[in-house]
């Protein structure tokens, strides 16, 4: 967050040296185990959020939705319109692994085979966390004034290429995007703040130690390793 493993490296050490524009102050009750759950991903998560406009009629996709920043945006979403549809596309058929997406709160899960949706429905909103490599399929699934909110790069595609604004953005819809290296303390604590009031589980799927980062590692590119895990330095 804020360019941390990119522009300015520590991202595994036990301590990391930011400039003193990149330190914020928060208030917030949580404890140091939810507190490091928060960024990148509930930020990510949350900016992406408002960038779509959501409203309480809203059929929304989240592309990649087993993702951790798919499954904060659940969360928040969840949170406070209970009620809203909200499904997610998986990458892999694991019967396994879909019920247990459904299990934490999406109304359905639909398949991806290889960036093209296994489906003829449209979506009022899109969060597009596989990114180039998809984003012309979710055009195909976006309704008319609809919106796609690009914010991930899952597809291990970095930029577009052969794109036509004029043919490709169908159905008159939009096309926006939320970027974590553009951070602030009022909006990191108005992150803090929704996720207390409304009472959010944000409690990491898993806690990995310092020397356990390979196996942490391991855990995420496995079928079985989905949502936010953390690592503290014991």
């Amino acid at each position: 967050m804020g360019e941390m493993g990119r522009a300015f490296d520590g991202s595994y050490a036990e301590y990391v040296l930011l400039p003193n524009e990149q330190v914020y102050p928060v208030n917030t009750s949580l404890s140091w185990e939810e507190l490091a759950t928060v960024p990148e991903t509930y930020y990510t998560a949350f900016g992406s959020m408002f960038n779509l406009q959501i409203k309480e009629t809203d059929n929304i996709l989240v592309r990649a939705g087993s993702s951790g920043v798919g499954i904060a945006f659940l969360k928040l979403i969840k949170a406070t319109v209970p009620n809203i549809r909200v499904v997610a596309s998986i990458r892999k058929k694991d019967i396994e692994k879909k019920n247990k997406i459904l299990s934490l709160g999406y109304d359905e899960v639909i398949f991806d085979n290889n960036n093209i949706l296994e489906t003829e429905e449209r979506f009022d909103k899109i969060l597009e966390l596989v990114g180039p490599a998809s984003i012309k399929d979710s055009f195909s699934h976006i309704k008319e004034y609809g919106i796609i909110c690009v914010t991930g790069l899952l597809g291990g595609k970095w930029y577009l290429e052969d794109f036509d604004p004029t043919r490709d953005i169908k159905n008159n819809a939009y096309l926006t995007t939320f970027y974590s290296g553009n951070v602030n303390g009022e909006k990191i604590n108005s992150m803090l703040n929704y996720i207390e009031k409304y009472k959010i589980d944000i409690k990491p799927e898993k806690i990995f130690s310092l020397d356990e980062i390979v196996e942490a590692h391991k855990y995420l590119d496995s079928s079985s390793g989905f949502g936010k895990i953390i690592v503290i330095n014991k």
